[in-house]
């Protein structure tokens, strides 16, 4: 039997950094991965094929409405190949994969494919595709098995006209009308996908406006843009039916007085968020609890009521973001070498990749009210920029949210080109604590879009944006 310091199961952003830092540490560490490639639901089927798909049409719109103001002319008709779209995304996919592969011969870490399932606290079964398994054992164990698309109740999701985000990033032709259920990240970013490639997108949303987890203004602005780009919204929206009639979808939903809508396309795509995964973990056998809702519960430090078992990213509380689990591998990493690292979780960013792009950190003006904190906002809009108007990316803005009495930046808010990268200035403020006029003193080359990050930071201190 293989003894090892560390065992982490799932192999997704949380699961891989954890091994790495693992190793870093001295630590002789192996990885379980139940399917053929490393990387998890964000390598292969999440965030890098959803976005190789977001940049391929981003380039085929840009070509067909943008290229000839910008003095470019092709001639002939612009076409998709969409059979090569879809390839170059696998092709991104497997780089992506092989590079995951590479980091953990780097690191000595032993990989281990097949199913890792609890026999006690310090042993795990790995099942192989062939039924056969072995045992290994671990002093310590990280669960980092991520997350599977939800459902509603009354849908079933037959994989071919009621499809998933993973059956969207492999369709083999591009929909007539694809009905989105869900307004949240997913949907909206697979939905302008399809949306600049030819389809007619419709989204369905339950709450009183898309992305409601972000800035009501930031809300405000994507619906704005979108429909502009042609995306069609019912928001206030409960879905109550969807069939599969052999040749397309038909959907119905009610709306906030009762009234009930049909929708008919050809695919629809639900996307109203993701759960814990935790199947065939035989969490059980370890004596690892588990909430109602099937998520992993832990402590402060990530420990779960085993004291030798931990569990990070999207099977413990807290956002389901790649990005927050790779911080939570960290730090348990570090926990188990005995140093005391930490996690601000209110700077953990959330970004949607559309075009334009959306990104927060810190608290929504909603949840500054709701907590009766006294605040001041300053904002810039995309279209006072040199940048933004040279590149034609001219929609969107820049909120900063700061304390009343002490300046200090409680969140920032921002959509518009490149507000993805942009976002990290805000993060590094906040992390040590800056005010909006830090922020403002700050000198910002010219011209770029983060100028927009100072100019807000003036009109948050004292109203007095240069460019406004």
């Amino acid at each position: 039997m293989s003894s090892f310091d560390v065992a982490v199961i799932g192999s997704g952003p949380g699961g891989y950094v954890a091994a790495i830092r693992c190793a870093q540490l001295g630590f002789k560490t192996a990885i379980i991965e139940k399917y053929p490639t490393l990387g998890g639901t964000c390598l292969n089927v999440g965030c890098i094929p959803s976005k190789a798909l977001l940049d391929s049409s981003h380039h085929y719109h840009d070509a067909i409405s943008h290229f000839k103001e910008h003095g470019i002319e092709i001639p002939g008709e612009i076409k998709i190949n969409f059979e090569q779209m879809i390839a170059r995304k696998g092709s991104v996919v497997d780089q992506n994969v092989s590079g995951i592969k590479y980091l953990m011969d780097k690191n000595k870490i032993t990989v281990f494919e097949g199913l890792g399932s609890f026999e006690d606290a310090t042993h795990i079964k790995v099942t192989k595709s062939d039924n056969s398994s072995e045992t290994i054992e671990a002093k310590y164990t990280i669960i980092a098995t991520g997350s599977k698309p939800s459902t509603l109740p009354f849908i079933k999701l037959d994989k071919e006209r009621v499809i998933t985000s993973t059956e969207a990033l492999k369709m083999k032709e591009i929909p007539k009308h694809l009905i989105v259920i869900g307004g949240g990240v997913i949907g909206l970013e697979l939905g302008q996908v399809y949306l600049r490639l030819g389809s007619q997108v419709s989204v369905v949303e339950f709450m009183d406006r898309i992305i409601p987890g972000m800035d009501a203004g930031l809300s405000k602005e994507l619906t704005k843009v979108l429909k502009k780009q042609g995306m069609k919204f019912y928001t206030s929206h409960k879905v109550k039916s969807v069939e599969n009639n052999g040749s397309g979808v038909v959907i119905q939903a009610d709306d906030a007085k009762g009234q009930t809508i049909t929708l008919e396309g050809d695919y629809a795509l639900v996307s109203v968020g993701r759960r814990p995964f935790t199947d065939g973990l035989a969490l059980d056998k370890a004596g690892v609890k588990v909430s109602d809702r099937g998520i992993v519960e832990t402590n402060d430090h990530l420990q779960t009521n085993v004291s030798n078992i931990y569990a990070i990213g999207d099977v413990v509380k807290g956002a389901m973001l790649a990005h927050k689990a790779e911080e939570e591998g960290v730090f348990v990493a570090e926990i188990l070498a005995g140093q005391k690292p930490h996690i601000n979780y209110n700077l953990i960013p959330g970004v949607v990749y559309t075009w334009p792009e959306v990104a927060a950190v810190g608290k929504t003006e909603e949840q500054l009210k709701e907590a009766g904190v006294e605040y001041k906002a300053g904002s810039f809009p995309m279209k006072a920029l040199g940048r933004s108007r040279a590149s034609g990316d001219t929609d969107g803005f820049v909120k900063i949210l700061a304390d009343a009495k002490t300046d200090e930046v409680l969140g920032v808010h921002m959509i518009g080109a490149r507000t993805a990268d942009l976002i990290a200035e805000a993060v590094t403020a906040m992390e040590f604590r800056a005010s909006a006029e830090d922020i403002s003193r700050m000198s910002h080359a010219h011209p770029t879009y983060a100028e927009a990050v100072k100019e807000a930071a003036l009109d948050a201190t004292d109203k007095r944006s240069i460019h406004m």
